[in-house]
């Protein structure tokens, strides 16, 4: 019984340490998202700043990423930021890639 108890919580502290790993990657990915739209947008210093921290936010409305990147695509469109929506997330994906490989290697 006590094996059967132990393996639980193996699978528990992974499965906590896993989410702690996504959340940081994630987070490290859109921060780094909000500094390349605030680039194209025409952002630099403190706006810049200011930007991410809405990216960030934005981040918070639903699960997933789509919250992210309407918010990118909207801002995108409101300034004429000519950026596909291929180009948006194939950014969003490499990012996301480069973000995973650094939490990793922490």
């Amino acid at each position: 019984m006590s094996s059967l108890k132990d393996r639980e919580e193996m699978f528990e502290r992974k499965f906590v340490h896993d989410e702690e790993l996504k959340f940081r990657a994630v987070s490290r990915r859109n921060k780094r998202l909000g500094l390349w739209a605030a680039e194209k947008l025409g952002k630099s210093g403190d706006e810049a700043e200011a930007y991410v921290r809405e990216v960030l936010r934005a981040d918070l409305e639903e699960a997933g990423e789509e919250d992210v990147f309407r918010k990118i695509r909207r801002d995108f469109d409101a300034a004429g930021v000519q950026q596909s929506d291929h180009q948006i997330r194939r950014t969003m994906s490499e990012l996301l890639a480069e973000a995973i490989e650094e939490v990793r290697s922490e």
